[in-house]
C-alpha cells in the first residue's frame, strides 16, 4: 500500500466547506472501506463495556483495579476498517484486518490522540490504560489493530517483516484519516495530535516520530519495545530467559529483582513472544528457540530487522516511560539503550525519559504483588500532562528514575519529579 496513494484518496474526500457537526452527525471516515456509528452517551470503558462497544478481553492486564474510573464522556463512537486482505482480526465477526475505532466527544478540546494496540491485540486495548484518560480531557481518540493481530500475525504478507512493517504503515494511515475526519466533523483540523503507545504500541509512536514526525506534535512512549539489525532486540535477550539460567538471564538484562516474576513470564511471555517473532522475522529456522543465537543468523534475518529498526532520531517532543523491573523487555536492553540513542543522534532536548522504580510490563500484576511492583498507568497520565505543558513552552522534569514513594495510592498518582 503506498501512502502517497491513501493521502490523495484521503484529500479527494475533503470538503471545503466543512461546519461544526452536531455530536451525532454523521461521520465520514476518507479512505476507510466500511464504517459503523454510534451515537453514545459514554465513550469511556464505563459506558462502552454497558453498550458492547468495547472488549474488555483486549485490555484485560494492563491495567491495576486500582486506576481512577473518569467521568461520562458523551460523543460518536465509529468502527470500521480499512481495505486489507488478511482476516486475523475477527472482531465484529468481519474477519478482515485494519480494523480501527474512532472516538469523537461532544465537547473537543481541538486535539486528537492516535495509538496503535500493544502486544498483538485488537484496537480496543488501549481503552482502558489510555483512551478513558484522554476522552476525559476533551481530545479524539483512534485506534488501530496495526493490520493484522493474534499470535497467528506473522501469516500476513509475503516477506519477512511484512507483516510488523505493516504496523507503521497503518499508524501512518489511521493518522491521515482521523486528522481529515475531525476536520470534516467538527469544522477544523486538531490543533495538535499526540501519538501515545504500551509496549509494540509504544514502538510505533518511536518510528512515527522518527519517520513521519509532521504528521504529530509530539507522543508519549510507554515502555516501547526496541527493533535494531545489530545490537537490542527481543530475538536476543528472550532465548536466554526460555533456557531459565538464572546467571545467564542476569547477564542479558534482567533484573535479578524481577525474579519473583520470572515464572509467570515463562508461563505466558517468553515462549510464545520468541517464537511469533522469530517465525515473522527468521520463518527458516528449524531448531530450538531456548537456543537462537540472533547474531549468527544470516544477513537476510539482519535485514528483515532492518526493516523495522529504530535510529533515535524523533523530531517532535517524546516522552518515555519504563519499569526498571519490567520482566518482558529489561529497561537495560530496551528504553535505556534508546535513550542513548537518541542523545546520539542529538536530540536529546526532545525527550524526556523517566524510569519508573518497580514497574512492570503490565500494571494487572500490581494487584498481585502491590509491595513489590508500582503500576506506570498513573505515570502516564502525568506524563501525557506534562506532554500538553511543554507543547505550550512549559519544560517537563528533567530525566530521572522515579522512586517507588511510600504512604500515597500508588494506583491513583505520579510525580515526574525524582
Amino acid at each position: 500500500m503506498r501512502l502517497t496513494l491513501v493521502l490523495a484518496l484521503m484529500m479527494s474526500l475533503v470538503t471545503p466547506a466543512a461546519a461544526q457537526a452536531s455530536t451525532c452527525a454523521p461521520v465520514i471516515v476518507p479512505g476507510a472501506e466500511h464504517v459503523e456509528q454510534s451515537c453514545l452517551d459514554d465513550l469511556t470503558t464505563t459506558g462502552t463495556l454497558r453498550t458492547g462497544h468495547t472488549v474488555q478481553a483486549d485490555w484485560a492486564g494492563l491495567t491495576s483495579v486500582g486506576l481512577p474510573v473518569v467521568g461520562a464522556v458523551p460523543g460518536v463512537q465509529v468502527d470500521g476498517y480499512f481495505p486489507d486482505t488478511s482476516k486475523t482480526n475477527t472482531a465484529h465477526g468481519w474477519n478482515h484486518d485494519s480494523q480501527f475505532v474512532l472516538r469523537l466527544p461532544g465537547r473537543w478540546n481541538g486535539g486528537l490522540v492516535v495509538s496503535g494496540s500493544p502486544g498483538v491485540r485488537r484496537q480496543y486495548a488501549n481503552d482502558r490504560a489510555v483512551a478513558d484518560q484522554v476522552l476525559a480531557a476533551g481530545y479524539a481518540f483512534a485506534a488501530t489493530d496495526k493490520g493484522n493481530t493474534g499470535a497467528d500475525f506473522f501469516t500476513d504478507g509475503r516477506d519477512p517483516g511484512d507483516a510488523l512493517a505493516e504496523w507503521n504503515t497503518r499508524v501512518t494511515q489511521l493518522t491521515l484519516a482521523a486528522k481529515l475526519t475531525l476536520k470534516l466533523h467538527y469544522g477544523r483540523f486538531p490543533a495538535r495530535t499526540i501519538a501515545v503507545g504500551i509496549s509494540n504500541g509504544g514502538y510505533l509512536v518511536r518510528w512515527q516520530l522518527e519517520n513521519v514526525p509532521w504528521l504529530y506534535d509530539g507522543g508519549v512512549d510507554w515502555e516501547g519495545t526496541l527493533w535494531r539489525p545489530e545490537g537490542d532486540n527481543l530475538l536476543t535477550f528472550l532465548p536466554p530467559a526460555i533456557r531459565g539460567d538464572r546467571e545467564e538471564m542476569v547477564a542479558a538484562g534482567f533484573d535479578p529483582a524481577s525474579e519473583f516474576l520470572w515464572p509467570y513470564h515463562k508461563q505466558v511471555y517468553w515462549d510464545l513472544t520468541q517464537r511469533i517473532y522469530r517465525t515473522e522475522l527468521d520463518p527458516g529456522y528449524e531448531g530450538s528457540d531456548a537456543t537462537y543465537d540472533y547474531a549468527s543468523r544470516p544477513k537476510s534475518v539482519h535485514r528483515a530487522v532492518a526493516r523495522i529498526s529504530l535510529t533515535g532520531r524523533i523530531g517532535k517532543p517524546l516522552l518515555t516511560l519504563h519499569g526498571t523491573l519490567d520482566a518482558l523487555l529489561p529497561i537495560s536492553r530496551d528504553s535505556d539503550v534508546y535513550h542513548r540513542m537518541i542523545a546520539t543522534q542529538g536530540r536529546a532536548h526532545l525527550q524526556r525519559y523517566y524510569r519508573i522504580e518497580g514497574g512492570n510490563h503490565v500494571d494487572g500484576l500490581y494487584d498481585t504483588y502491590p509491595d513489590l511492583l508500582r503500576p506506570i498507568a498513573p505515570c502516564f497520565t502525568t506524563a501525557f500532562t506534562a506532554l500538553e505543558g511543554w507543547l505550550r513552552g512549559v519544560q517537563p522534569p528533567p530525566s530521572a528514575t522515579l522512586p517507588r514513594p511510600a504512604g500515597i495510592d500508588l494506583a491513583t498518582s505520579c510525580s515526574l519529579k525524582a
